[in-house]
């Protein structure tokens, strides 16, 4: 049986390299972070959301636009997952496209094989694991519409703005399904990401996704098994931890959206752009939000798997 998957890590190519300057809105210095929340967070932008009543806990920059990489496909998911009667049993065949389209952007990979089925279920997991531009790629052109995969794959991205719009969130913008924007008009806000992540987790199928750590997938039509690790290290090391997406490009900076549940609450937070270290800061505001005090070591990546 080959193994196939976790391949040596790639990080975003010159495809992701955009001036955040269009897209960074600057903010009076009194609203950069709300007082009482957590200290020391270096991250830029950043927010915490306790989940069952929406009721926002915390905020640094919290409307400002940013790139956001491959958190991006936090959307992808759900906007595959709207779709009217979806499948998630239905198969698709991998192109080659698929991937040529990562070779070319040196972007995150689940290491697809040409010709390999996969069913729609199998790939949210090859896209939400090791962060697969190329399971984003065969997601967006199944479930967009046209003659050309130039022309599904921009319907699906279209499907997304409409997506953003029905959530309310109105600083966010999509050039992208997967995060890697030439333009730079791939952006968020905190505070939308955290409406996202809300959303995302309420599907029980995404839900079971983004909490797995690590799964193995076998494709249905040749013996070949893939071997998929989560980037994601705050799970299986903070108590509680439950997803959901990390994402690091040129212009967005590292980038993690996360979530905890202890009891029957769940906060989920927003991490856009963290010069120093994400996990800290994360540990930090989830620590504030549940007022506790955690050490944590954090899981660590097998080498072979996808850094994101």
């Amino acid at each position: 049986m080959e193994r196939s998957g976790r391949r040596t890590a790639r990080r975003w190519g010159v495809a992701a390299v955009a001036s955040t300057a269009a897209v960074a809105v600057a903010l009076p210095a009194a609203t950069a972070e709300a007082a009482g929340g957590p200290s020391g967070i270096a991250a830029k932008g950043a927010f915490l959301l306790d989940s069952g009543p929406n009721r926002t806990l915390w905020g640094k920059d919290a409307d400002t636009k940013r790139q956001m990489a491959s958190t991006t496909k936090i959307m992808t998911a759900v906007t595959v997952l709207g779709v009217k009667n979806v499948d998630l049993n239905k198969k698709i065949t991998v192109k080659q496209s698929y991937r040529d389209y990562v070779a070319r952007t040196g972007a995150s990979t689940a290491d697809l094989r040409t010709g390999d089925q996969l069913t729609v279920r199998q790939m949210l997991y090859a896209l939400m694991l090791p962060s697969g531009c190329d399971a984003a790629y065969a997601l967006a052109d199944t479930f967009g519409s046209g003659g050309t995969e130039a022309a599904r794959t921009k319907s699906f991205i279209d499907k997304m703005n409409k997506k953003a719009a029905e959530l309310g969130m109105k600083n966010t913008r999509y050039d992208s399904f997967d995060g890697i924007s030439r333009a730079g008009n791939n952006y968020t806000t905190p505070r939308d990401t955290a409406q996202l992540a809300r959303k995302a987790l309420a599907s029980k199928t995404l839900s079971t996704v983004v909490r797995t750590t690590t799964t193995k997938q076998k494709a249905a039509n040749v013996n070949r098994t893939y071997y998929w690790d989560n980037t994601n290290k705050l799970l299986g090391s903070y108590q509680g931890a439950i997803g959901i997406k990390t994402g690091t490009g040129t212009a967005a900076g590292p980038c993690l959206v996360f979530a905890a549940q202890r009891g029957k609450r769940t906060v989920v937070g927003v991490i856009l752009n963290d010069p120093t270290n994400r996990y800290p800061d994360a540990v930090k505001m989830l620590d504030w939000s549940f007022k506790s005090k955690s050490k944590v070591t954090l899981r660590q990546l097998p080498p072979s798997a996808q850094k994101d």
